[in-house]
């Protein structure tokens, strides 16, 4: 017997929603959600990108923590280093006033210091010392600038390599220049808070970067 109208078999119930026609069955499959699948590529690409974004968390970290910790040093020069002794002469000031007239031209500082210091037990092993505390956000590239500095006054640095910087980190390289009275090695340290360099008088290489360690642990302070 066909069904009356307006009657509708439970199997063919049919539900108008907008223009679009389901039956029931197909209409509560609709509130079903389906796993999504995510390809092994994508979920690949994911894991990379969250790798990157914990490595480059740390690195910031890191530099956050050197410029904090060394933003703040401080240079002296004491009279007494080893057996370096601070030349308090006429002409040892003379130097020390033009060589911190020449950096702080060349490289902007809050502060700078100079000096020239002479090895009681070694005649003719001089020092000159000079450089000067600011926050120094790439301080490396200020160090070879200093560098270059004192290529434009007295002959290129050559050999320009980088040696330990000790406990106060930051970076400390050593090179040779040529003068009118023979080679000159120079050494320099940078950190986020000093930059300083040294002109080492009848000295190796080895010998200068033990002595620039010598002088930045007893000139240095944050």
């Amino acid at each position: 017997m066909p069904d009356a109208p307006g009657d509708a078999s439970a199997n063919d119930t049919h539900i108008e929603i907008g223009e679009i026609g389901l039956t029931a069955d197909e209409a509560g499959g609709e509130d079903q959600k389906q796993p999504v699948r995510r390809s092994p590529l994508r979920r690949t690409l994911l894991l990379g990108l969250l790798g990157v974004a914990v490595v480059g968390a740390g690195l910031l970290g890191y530099e956050a923590y050197q410029i904090v910790t060394q933003k703040d040093a401080k240079l002296a020069t004491p009279a007494q280093i080893g057996t370096l002794t601070l030349n308090t002469s006429e002409d040892a000031k003379s130097t020390a006033d033009y060589l911190q007239t020449a950096i702080a031209a060349e490289i902007t500082m809050d502060k700078t210091i100079g000096a020239v210091y002479t090895d009681g037990g070694n005649t003719g092993k001089d020092v000159l010392l000079f450089g000067g505390t600011t926050l120094f956000w790439t301080p490396e590239n200020d160090l070879d600038a200093a560098f270059d500095l004192i290529g434009d006054n007295e002959g290129a640095v050559t050999d320009l390599h980088e040696v330990s910087a000790g406990p106060l980190g930051g970076t400390m390289k050593c090179g040779t220049t040529k003068t009118d009275s023979g080679p000159l090695t120079v050494c320099g340290w940078s950190d986020h808070g000093s930059l300083a360099m040294a002109m080492f008088n009848n000295r190796t290489e080895p010998e200068a970067s033990k002595t620039m360690l010598e002088i930045r642990k007893a000139t240095e302070t944050r």
